[in-house]
């Protein structure tokens, strides 16, 4: 297996210094890719060098790490991005207080704390490792016994909040039904299926057609309600009816009210850990 890679991200020129000299230590192999002073260039450097990591300050000009996060977490619905090529695992760096660091401990995502002492540093390097031979394959388990981490989206949602960035929600959907523009509430949504220009938009009791991408879908969507489960596909989580497996080892997600059966890539497989 080839070296692990990352990028680190942080407009603070010390603390990156600092870290990446923290990381040689606790895991050698790791290679160090690429290095960016705020968030918009650390999204330009992920899409270019694609790390299997990424280190992301949450307090960064332009950008916040958070944004960042949202940004990278879309990367894969891009043209460029590989379909077999997994989205980098995200790690923030913050200097928040327990209250917030508790959001990580149940979340996607790992955390560093400014500044990165070896001890703890050594406990992210552990759960990194597990997460990316499990990514690979491998079976290992989370460092710890962890808890099965909530979706990143989820997880993005509510470090918004805890960072001043309240956001409303999308409540209708505006869509093409036959000649007629339907206003549909998003609670009656089972899943948005993208499908080349227009996004399919899936009811119970009819399909419609809208232009918005499913990029931007799920970043105006309520993250504890839908989840993405493709780069195409996006599923109201309170319609799901079950998530089974097919003959060749995928999982896939049914829902109430359709016999559509839909395809949860790579990329999204820890959304159901049990499978």
């Amino acid at each position: 297996m080839d070296a692990p890679t990352a990028v680190i991200a942080d407009d603070e020129r010390l603390m990156r210094e600092q870290l990446r000299t923290r990381l040689a230590e606790a895991w050698p192999e790791l290679r160090i890719v690429a290095e960016a002073k705020n968030g918009e260039e650390a999204v330009e450097l992920v899409a270019r060098h694609r790390p299997d990591l990424v280190f992301l300050d949450i307090r960064m000009p332009g950008l916040t790490g958070v944004e960042a996060a949202r940004r990278i977490a879309q990367l894969d619905a891009e043209p460029g991005w590989p379909d077999e090529r997994p989205l980098p695992e995200i790690v923030f760096i913050t200097a928040y207080d327990q209250y917030a660091v508790e959001a990580f401990e149940q979340g996607a995502a790992d955390y560093v704390l400014k500044p990165a002492e070896r001890e703890r540093l050594r406990v992210t390097v552990q759960r990194l490792q597990a997460r990316l031979a499990r990514r690979d394959g491998a079976g290992a388990a989370d460092a710890g016994g962890a808890a099965p981490a909530v979706p990143l989206q989820q997880l993005l949602h509510r470090l918004a909040a805890q960072t001043g960035q309240p956001k409303v929600h999308l409540k209708w959907i505006q869509a093409g039904v036959g000649d007629t523009i339907r206003m549909i509430p998003v609670d009656e949504v089972l899943f948005f299926v993208s499908d080349e220009k227009y996004t399919r938009v899936q009811t119970a009791a009819f399909e419609a057609l809208i232009r918005k991408p499913i990029k931007e879908l799920v970043d105006e969507l309520d993250p504890e309600v839908f989840w993405q489960i493709h780069r195409s596909t996006v599923v109201n989580t309170r319609h799901i009816a079950g998530v089974t497996r097919d003959d060749r080892g995928r999982q896939i997600v049914t829902v109430r009210g359709s016999a559509e059966r839909l395809e949860v890539s790579r990329s999204y497989t820890g959304l159901f850990k049990s499978m």
